[in-house]
C-alpha cells in the first residue's frame, strides 16, 4: 500500500521522519531511480527507495533503549562542532538507534533511543501529549513563591504554552528543587519558563516520560526497555 516516502524511511529505522523530510527536500532520496519530491508516496513492498544512493535497511529487530544522559553531551548522531554525542555512550549496541526528541547539552536524565520510526513519531507528535517530568534546581529570591508563576499561562518564543504541573521537591539555600511536568517539550522550554518567572536553572534532570521513570539507572548507562514499557509508551 502506498505511503509517504518519509514515513517509509522512518519505519525502516534509518532516521526520524523529520530527518527523512530534510533529505527529500535536499534531493538525496530516490524512488526507483527518480529523485523524490516532498509529498511523494511509494509502496515499500514494490518500490526501491534509496537515501544518498544506499537502499533502506531490511526489516530487523527493533530496539528500544533508555539512556541516562549526562550533562555535556548533545542529542545528535554526529556533531559538526566536535562536541560529544550521546551515540558515544551506545557503541556496544549493534543496531543504529536514534534519539526520540532531545535533551539540550546542559541537561541530564532520561533519553529514549530507538530504530522504530513509527514508535518515535508517536511519542514526539504533539497530539499524544506525552508528559515529561523534570527535576529542576533553581535559584532566586522567593523561589517557592515565584514557582507558582509556572502554573499559569506563559508565552515562549511567541507561542502560548500550556500551564505546567509544579511540585516542590525540596527547598535549598537560595532556591528550591522543583518537579516540573510538561507535555509540549519545546526548545529549552523549562529553562525559558523558569527565566520568565525570575528563576535561574542550575541543574535540570528529566526523571520521567509517560509512565517510564529514570529510576536508579546510573549516569551514562543505558538499558533496554521491557516489552511492557514499550507497550505502555505506545498506547
Amino acid at each position: 500500500m502506498p505511503e509517504r516516502v518519509q514515513k517509509i524511511i522512518a519505519a525502516s529505522g534509518l532516521m526520524s521522519r523529520r530527518a527523512a523530510e530534510e533529505r527529500i527536500a535536499q534531493g538525496r532520496v530516490t524512488v526507483n531511480g527518480r529523485t523524490a519530491e516532498p509529498g511523494d508516496r511509494a509502496d515499500p513492498e514494490r518500490d526501491e527507495i534509496r537515501v544518498d544512493g544506499k537502499p533502506l535497511p531490511g526489516p530487523g529487530a527493533r530496539r528500544y533503549v533508555m539512556l541516562h544522559k549526562p550533562r555535556g553531551y548533545v542529542t545528535t548522531l554526529s556533531d559538526e562542532q566536535g562536541r560529544r554525542c550521546v551515540t558515544e555512550l551506545l557503541r556496544d549496541i549493534p543496531e543504529r538507534v536514534y534519539p526520540v526528541g532531545r535533551l539540550d547539552m546542559d541537561s541530564e536524565g532520561l533519553l529514549l533511543l530507538t530504530n522504530d520510526g513509527d514508535f518515535a513519531n508517536r511519542l514526539m507528535h504533539p497530539s499524544h501529549e506525552v508528559e515529561k517530568c523534570y527535576r529542576t534546581w533553581v535559584q532566586g529570591e522567593d523561589a517557592i513563591m515565584r514557582a507558582e508563576l509556572l502554573r499559569g499561562p506563559m508565552e515562549i518564543d511567541g507561542y502560548e504554552i500550556a500551564p505546567a504541573k509544579v511540585e516542590l521537591h525540596e527547598p535549598i539555600p537560595g532556591g528550591a528543587v522543583l518537579d516540573i511536568t510538561i507535555h509540549e517539550g519545546r526548545n529549552r522550554q523549562v529553562r525559558k519558563m523558569c527565566g520568565q518567572a525570575g528563576l535561574k536553572v542550575t541543574r535540570l534532570v528529566r526523571i520521567r516520560e509517560g509512565a517510564l521513570t529514570l529510576g536508579d539507572l546510573p549516569r551514562g548507562k543505558w538499558r533496554d526497555l521491557t516489552e511492557e514499557e514499550v507497550q505502555s509508551l505506545s498506547r
